[in-house]
């Protein structure tokens, strides 16, 4: 086992801080990581792709996952079991010649499994399948003795688990409950909304016919534009809407995955950030104009339509040296003027947004701190460096928390204990279990201690 001491931050680049890495191989390596734990504890780490400091330790200890990556074999009734340190990128290239998927599939393939059960990821299809954990049929949890646990669904240690940001143990590996597709193909319907009604009426419309959905937000629109966007629904394509070519012209992980990746090389973050309210007008003007106004039957590969935001590996690169912070809150159904009047009032702040993505979500999921619950969700990213913005961002977690939503915990960076209770009946239950579970804190994050969980 590895071991150095380094300086981290999530994927959104703010609020570096120092601790001492571990990169186990093995159960045991990373069992004898927790038991020789320091004062300031541990927490488990993976591809860092949480935008915020869920997996940062000031002076303790991080335990990085990524050497833990076995992949078995899927059995008769379509189950796999995976090390925590996975990829979802390579359980989908894995998986996928063999007709099977994971039952939810977030909206990067950068997330290693043990983070998307620790964040209990939601996908494009929630209203169907719920978030990452529910399709778990059992963890290897490593708690706070050094011993590993077999949790079961149904229990409360499971239910802390998922979704509580590596707070009750490191998760080791898990087995997962997979869904039999028919081609590795997705059919998409693409079409315009000219403002946020429009929007959300064209989401509702289509039922769950196509159950994937998700869209794009012009959130520099004003005025009778505001909250205009291109909304993008798919469903797995069956064998018969595949053209004769395809093999030979559409990518598939068979052939090895997402490809045309644009990186940025060597390139330090630019120094103001790409985009400021100028450029980010003439962006989404463009990116909105060139939309069609309705496409159903396009062909594309699953990598392509759940994972295009991976073709931009560096894109945290483009907001500043400052970074940049990921704002994802939830609105029930009925508290739709809410959503309008955030939306609103980003466009009116001339903030250059040019990440926003609008999704539905279905059942509440059991977990604790599990984000998703019914109603809509925005997830936006912003320059961290735009003056006044915590200011702005305190005012627009008022405003959720009073129509009952809540702001997600795994992409936060900035937000006030105070406003994650009022968001989070569960979470005093979650810290009752968590002091019975490891009195002397051994599971401990920048994150936690900044929001008290």
């Amino acid at each position: 086992m590895s071991v150095d001491t380094v300086s981290l931050t999530g994927w959104g680049r703010t609020a570096p801080t120092t601790a001492v890495r571990f990169r186990p191989r093995t159960h045991e390596e990373a069992a004898a990581a927790v038991r020789g734990r320091g004062p300031r504890g541990v927490i488990a780490r993976g591809l860092g792709r949480s935008p915020g400091d869920a997996a940062q330790n000031a002076g303790g200890s991080v335990l990085d996952l990524t050497g833990l990556a076995r992949i078995g074999g899927v059995d008769a009734v379509g189950a796999v079991r995976c090390d925590a340190g996975v990829s979802l990128e390579r359980l989908l290239r894995v998986l996928l010649p063999l007709g099977w998927l994971t039952p939810v599939v977030p909206g990067t393939g950068r997330v290693t499994v043990g983070g998307a059960i620790a964040s209990d990821l939601p996908g494009l299809d929630h209203r169907g399948s719920g978030s990452f954990a529910r399709h778990v049929s059992a963890l290897e949890l490593l708690t706070a003795d050094g011993e590993v646990r077999t949790v079961l669904p149904g229990t409360a240690l499971f239910d802390a688990t998922a979704g509580g940001l590596g707070l009750t143990g490191v998760i080791l590996g898990a087995t997962l409950r997979l869904r039999r597709v028919p081609t590795a193909l997705m059919s998409v319907s693409t079409e315009r909304a000219e403002d946020l009604d429009d929007l959300l009426a064209r989401f509702t419309a289509g039922g769950d016919r196509l159950p994937y959905a998700s869209a794009w937000i012009d959130l520099m629109a004003r005025g009778r534009a505001a909250g205009r966007g291109i909304l993008t629904r798919g469903e797995h394509a069956t064998p018969d809407m595949r053209p004769a070519h395809a093999g030979r012209t559409l990518l598939s992980p068979r052939s090895g995955g997402a490809r045309g990746r644009f990186r940025l090389p060597g390139c330090p973050p630019v120094p103001g950030g790409l985009f400021g309210p100028a450029s980010a007008a003439l962006y989404n003007e463009v990116r909105y104009r060139g939309a069609p106004r309705a496409r159903t039957g396009e062909l594309r590969p699953v990598d392509a339509f759940f994972h295009a935001a991976d073709a931009f590996p560096d894109a945290n690169l483009l907001y500043g040296r400052g970074g940049l912070v990921r704002y994802r809150f939830a609105v029930g159904y009925g508290q739709e003027e809410t959503l309008h009047r955030v939306v609103r009032r980003i466009a009116a702040r001339r903030s250059p947004a040019v990440r926003a993505v609008l999704q539905r979500f279905g059942a509440a999921d059991p977990g604790g701190l599990s984000f998703a619950a019914p109603g809509w969700s925005l997830a936006l990213d912003l320059p961290a460096a735009l003056p006044g913005l915590a200011r702005f961002l305190d005012d627009v977690d008022e405003e959720v928390a009073a129509a009952g939503g809540r702001v997600c915990l795994a992409k936060d960076s900035r937000m006030r204990p105070e406003a994650a209770a009022a968001m989070y009946p569960g979470l005093a239950g979650f810290r009752e279990l968590r002091a019975r579970l490891d009195p002397t804190e051994a599971f401990r994050s920048d994150l936690s201690r900044r929001l008290g969980l």
